[in-house]
């Protein structure tokens, strides 16, 4: 099950962010992800494998959008 993550798509994270969110925002796709927090809006870069290891599932994808 491949996914193509794209910007603007809202991901939630397997473990919890010190603030209490679990969703986050990808801002930036590539080699590196950026990612930002929706509760308290911090930022992070992880690498890919690791960011595609600690996504849970995907809440709200660019394809429902348009």
């Amino acid at each position: 099950m491949e996914h193509r993550y794209s910007i603007g798509e809202i991901v939630e994270l397997k473990k919890q962010h010190p603030c209490g969110s679990k969703q986050w925002e990808i801002t930036r796709v590539g080699a590196d992800f950026k990612i930002k927090c929706l509760g308290c809006q911090h930022q992070v870069m992880l690498p890919r494998p690791k960011f595609e290891k600690s996504v849970k599932k995907i809440i709200r994808s660019m394809e429902e959008n348009s």
